[in-house]
């Protein structure tokens, strides 16, 4: 990561989503800074979306980018210093869930989205054994 326009130690990156009503382009903005340690390792996560005036912190970020030239999926993974294993452990569950309904709602495979819920459960069954309570 390089100096960004903050100076050193913060990186910032943009995201745009589309959205094209009666053909026209709408654009909105959204905006990670990532403020990094003298190791490159992310202190804190901040980001905000050009339709809201709210700025937010976040501890962790999983970004991914479909690249349809390579067929690849790009990724962007941070999480900071502060995340600790059991937030890490309940953030991943979260991710999972919220996967198997967008794969649902993009696809329209609720069998395979199911079989994604239920490894979900799996995975809180094993690492949030809090949730059981």
């Amino acid at each position: 990561m390089t100096n960004g326009p903050h100076g050193a130690g913060h990186s910032t990156f943009y995201i745009s989503q589309f959205c094209i009503l009666h053909f026209h382009m709408k654009t909105s903005d959204i905006r990670l800074s990532v403020h990094l340690d003298a190791n490159n390792v992310p202190e804190r996560i901040d980001w905000e979306a050009e339709d809201t005036a709210t700025k937010s912190s976040s501890k962790a970020v999983l970004l991914s980018l479909w690249d349809e030239k390579e067929k690849n999926t790009l990724r962007i993974d941070l999480w900071t210093k502060e995340m600790t294993v059991e937030e890490m452990k309940a953030f991943f569950h979260q991710n999972i869930l919220t996967m198997a309904d967008t794969f649902e709602r993009a696809t329209g495979e609720g069998k395979m989205a199911a079989q994604m819920r239920d490894f979900g459960a799996y995975f809180a069954e094993h690492m949030l054994p809090e949730l059981k309570k």
